[in-house]
């Protein structure tokens, strides 16, 4: 078969970069989860959320929210009001429609002053009255108005559009409100827009959802803007703000076929809400790790200038090769996201301008693989880095090997820019490939697939179980390496955290081996359901050739499994020799400005260039700017003393960490970010919470996970359960306080959301208060992650305190309904001290 070919026609631009595909629904639960820096590294630009104190769900409080929303550099923040309310469809309290819709009314008001009330972050708000109302307070359910879809009598769900409207313009000034919220463009949509006209109540935002595919978010805008211009309204802003499947989210080969179909409308539109709050709709492990749908939207927030026409194979069809490309002059670069497809392709870019580019390219394509919903990502590796001629101003880049679950990027730059080596060897085994021995065996799915986009995608279409306590089954995988070398092995896995067995044990065991010999025990991923994957390591030396690696429950020398599991691939990777990761600065985000040349950026006084840097773990890094001048560092919003050209020894967090430099000579030339192992400069020490001081329902308990099986829980309920901790500083300053934690809290979710809780400590360091520390879920009470937190500390003996309390609602006095706030802490295993920054290294 032909390779199919995306074109790209740099000559014929289709208007300025918009970025809107980068909104989430609930991907925010409070400040913190996930971090602010993993906020910006998604370039989130809308946020639709959940009134504040609402009990639809835990966390998303719109007003807890929105300061760090906007700090992190995010615009409109859309308000879904009836989300007060329990229960979907809407738990609307009243003995008739009439009287339901009153006390609406006034929880309207009490909303809008609320808002008001927050001072200047109030002008990012955005009112979202009615959600899906022809399934909800004007449908035909039992928690309708009066059982008549709107639909098919509309009288009063315009009357009540008509009066809410109003009363939130009348209250708040100014204000912006967004309707009609449906589940979809329905017809009977134009005829709201003439009513809204008519009456002087349209919405300054026009919002629906798009739970369909790409194809029809084209579509579905088209037909939106014809009504406009036949009634003579607009042209007003668009926000799709349901947006994708569970099959598409997470999968970057799926979402990049979304971002193109949105970027192309100019909307803004926001992902789906199918799971569990807080982790920007499955991009974020953990608070501050990148699975590979972040790096996806990072790059897609990075794209600058103009963007151009882009003609796919199969225009408009999902499921296919498709795309988004920008070109910005100013940089001198084009940049052109695709995916969707596998096998090989072209990408021929036309109207490649000779007095932007020259006649040779640089090309380099990169590949942001799929690493499920909870497992993290390392980032982009680069497939083909290289330089290609212009022939009649067209360059035409020949790809093979394409996954249809990656998503590519190609960056075209003048010739000249640096070159980075390409990713070795890599090859996955799907578990239903596997041969196996013993009993318990099951064959589940089919999972996700075009045909039921409702399930999650799997790398085969099918998954493994069977590994559980009890069993004896064996999964065998035949593989072959294509050369003597070290290897990184990962098993793609989940248990579900609310199974039986595993909502007992915490996370499930199993046992490999690679040829029969050398046996390991393996700790598998949780997450909130089944299919929901992450994924688990070892480091394994194999010769060139054939090899056979078992997962078992069973080891004659380690012991058995317990819990359950679900495998869906194994993934061999020959491990690069080179520890160091290099960050060429023209391929980074710049600020002000700051030019590229040649391999290099040049930054006049004030410009700043961005490196987006992942850490396999928190701890120290050996950190380097390559380059001459003078410049200013932050990391993740942290100033650092740092001289270009010299090694920085510098502590950066488990996940992604944001890397800004500023010039503050009249120029600053920088060609890359390096960063290398640690030196051992930054002193850090470990102390176990069971060694401070507890008091009140504080108690050391056993957690078979924590280290040396003890940990302090029952931190809360007050100030008087608490855990104290001295801790020894060599300095004054900045440090890092790595703090490993458990977070099992789970109350029953109201529909197909999972509703885990996230804890809270508020931390007060040598008496001051140093700030509440917010605690995603770790799906189990025994199952330990590590969070990342800075305070300043003084030379010599520190006192840290953790205490926690319900939070109150914001009227200060009712609160903690439905169990979506707890009292406690998180589990405490250990607290790590680490300096931010170090003494300097000669290079």
């Amino acid at each position: 078969m032909a390779a199919e070919t995306l074109t790209v026609d740099l000559g014929t631009g289709t208007g300025p970069f918009h970025g809107g595909a980068s909104g989430t629904l609930y991907g925010l639960y409070g400040d913190g989860v996930p971090t602010r820096t993993a906020v910006e590294g998604m370039y989130v630009r809308t946020v639709a959320t959940k009134a504040q104190d609402g009990v639809q769900h835990p966390g998303g409080d719109a007003l807890e929210v929105l300061p760090a929303f906007v700090a992190a550099g995010g615009r409109d923040l859309y308000l879904y009001m009836p989300d007060i309310l329990r229960g979907f469809p809407y738990e609307w309290p009243g003995a008739t429609g009439e009287e339901r819709l009153a006390r609406y009314r006034e929880n309207i008001r009490r909303q809008v002053e609320q808002v008001v009330r927050a001072g200047e972050p109030a002008s990012h708000v955005v009112y979202v009255p009615f959600n899906e109302p022809e399934g909800n307070m004007f449908g035909e359910g039992e928690w309708s108005h009066d059982r008549v879809s709107w639909r098919t009598d509309p009288e009063r769900y315009f009357a009540a559009w008509r009066d809410i409207h109003r009363l939130i313009k009348d209250l708040h000034p100014g204000a912006r409100v967004a309707g009609p919220n449906t589940c979809l463009l329905y017809p009977e949509v134009k005829g709201f827009l003439a009513f809204a006209k008519e009456h002087g109540v349209l919405p300054d935002v026009i919002t629906w959802h798009e739970l369909s595919s790409p194809a029809e978010v084209r579509t579905s805008v088209a037909r939106y803007r014809s009504w406009e211009r036949e009634l003579g309204i607009g042209p007003l802003p668009v926000n799709v703000n349901e947006y994708a499947h569970n099959y598409h989210l997470s999968v970057p080969g799926q979402m990049i076929q979304w971002i193109a179909a949105i970027e192309e409308s100019k909307i803004d539109a926001d992902m789906a809400y199918w799971n569990i709050a807080g982790n920007l709709n499955d991009s974020v492990v953990e608070a501050n790790k990148a699975n590979g749908q972040w790096w996806l939207f990072n790059a897609y927030g990075r794209l600058t200038g103009d963007t151009v026409e882009v003609t796919a194979p199969h225009p408009n069809v999902q499921y296919t090769l498709q795309g988004v490309a920008a070109l910005d002059r100013d940089k001198r670069q084009a940049r052109v996201l695709f995916g969707g497809s596998g096998g090989e392709a072209e990408v021929a870019v036309r109207g490649v301008d000779p007095g932007l580019f020259g006649t040779t390219v640089h090309a380099r394509v990169v590949e942001i693989p799929w690493t499920g919903q909870v497992g993290s990502c390392a980032g982009p590796f680069v497939v083909r880095d290289g330089e290609l001629p212009v022939v009649d101003g067209e360059v035409t880049v020949p790809l093979a090997g394409l996954d249809a679950m990656s998503a590519y990027q190609l960056t075209l730059s003048p010739r000249g820019a640096p070159t980075a080596p390409t990713a070795g060897w890599r090859r996955s085994y799907a578990a239903e490939d596997a041969a196996w021995t013993g009993t318990g065996r099951t064959l589940n799915g089919p999972e996700g697939s075009p045909e039921h986009v409702d399930r999650f995608a799997s790398y085969g279409g099918r998954h493994v179980g069977g590994l559980r306590t009890g069993s004896d089954l064996v999964l065998a995988f035949d593989v072959e390496v294509p050369e003597d070398g070290t290897y990184d092995l990962r098993v793609h896995a989940t248990s579900h955290n609310q199974a039986d067995g595993v909502r007992e044990h915490g996370p499930a065991n199993v046992f490999l081996r690679v040829d029969g010999e050398d046996p390991r025990e393996l700790r598998l991923p949780l997450g909130y359901k089944w299919a929901v994957w992450g994924h688990t390591g070892t480091r394994v030396r194999l010769a060139a050739g054939p090899h056979r690696v078992t997962l078992a429950a069973h080891d004659p020398l380690l012991g058995a499994t317990r819990g359950d599991a679900v495998v869906d691939r194994i993934e061999l990777a020959l491990r690069e020799p080179e520890s160091t990761a290099a960050y060429d600065a023209v391929h980074a985000a710049l600020g002000g400005a700051a030019r590229v040349r040649d391999d290099a950026v040049s930054l006049p006084q004030g410009s700043t260039v961005t490196f987006w840097v992942h850490a396999e773990d928190d701890g120290e890094t050996t950190t380097t700017l390559h380059g001459t001048g003078q410049g200013g560092l932050t990391v993740n919003g942290e100033p650092i003393d740092a001289v270009v050209g010299e090694d920085l020894a510098l502590f950066l967090a488990a996940g992604v960490n944001k890397v800004t430099v500023t010039a503050t000579s009249p120029e600053l030339v920088v060609r890359k970010l390096t960063v290398g192992p640690s030196r051992g400069l930054l002193p850090s020490t470990t102390h176990a919470a069971e060694d401070g001081v507890l008091t009140g329902t504080a108690t050391v308990a056993a957690f078979s996970s924590a280290t040396g099986g003890k940990a302090v829980d029952g931190v809360g309920h007050g100030p008087a359960n608490a855990l104290t901790l001295t801790v020894t500083a060599d300095r004054t300053g900045r440090h890092a306080l790595t703090i490993r934690y458990s977070n099992g809290e789970q109350p029953p979710g109201t529909h197909y959301n999972p509703d885990p809780v996230c804890r809270h400590a508020d931390l007060t360091v040598n008496g001051s208060d140093a700030g509440r520390v917010l605690f995603p879920t770790t799906f189990h009470f025994d199952n330990f992650w590590r969070l990342a937190v800075p305070v300043t500390l003084r030379e010599g003996v520190n006192t840290l305190t953790f205490t926690s309390d319900a939070l109150p609602d914001v009227d200060g006095t009712t609160g903690n309904t439905h169990g979506r706030r707890s009292a406690y802490a998180p589990v405490l295993d250990s607290v790590t001290v680490t300096p931010l920054a170090g003494r300097r290294a000669v290079s």
